[in-house]
């Protein structure tokens, strides 16, 4: 099955309908570094992150990964190595830190967009992650934790998510 963002405020799965956010400045099929744009089209979906000090591991077929102090996603344009990798955080690379004192990241998936043949600039850290008041996001997709942990047991390794 299909994870589907048909608009900026709504995601559903099979019966289920979730209010949702997105990217400040809506949807794109030419997805930029820092355009706060979320990319169009239909992507595979990554492991779960949580942080497993706040959590217990939730109900779900995904890999679940607790997410460590020194983990980040490198959105660093100047590193070709690393952009749009999860990686052991290291001065001087720009990255998105996944341990964060907010709960925006206690649970996330990352959205596999710019992920096989990394295109440098073209975007990364793409996530659905957690909200508490559905604020626009950078480029990422958010749900309400409730909403999410309900997500997390009915989606599994094979889900795809269609943004349009």
């Amino acid at each position: 099955m299909t994870i589907i963002v048909k608009n900026k405020v709504t995601l559903i799965y099979d019966d289920f309908i979730f209010k949702c956010s997105i990217g400040g400045k809506g949807f794109t099929k030419n997805k930029v570094e820092s355009d706060q744009k979320t990319p169009r089209g239909t992507f595979q979906i990554g492991n779960l992150y949580f942080r497993n000090d706040r959590n217990k591991k939730p109900k779900t077929k995904l890999k679940c990964i607790p997410i460590k102090k020194n983990m980040g996603w490198c959105h660093d344009i100047n590193n070709k190595k690393l952009y749009n990798k999860l990686f052991k955080i290291k001065k001087g690379i720009k990255h998105e830190k996944l341990f964060r004192k907010d709960k925006k990241y206690d649970f996330l998936i990352p959205i596999l967009y710019n992920t096989k043949k990394v295109i440098v600039g073209k975007g990364s850290a793409i996530f659905l992650h957690l909200t508490s008041n559905y604020e626009k996001t950078l480029g990422c997709i958010t749900l309400k934790k409730k909403d999410f942990l309900i997500l997390l047991r009915l989606i599994n390794k094979k889900t795809r998510i269609k943004i349009f």
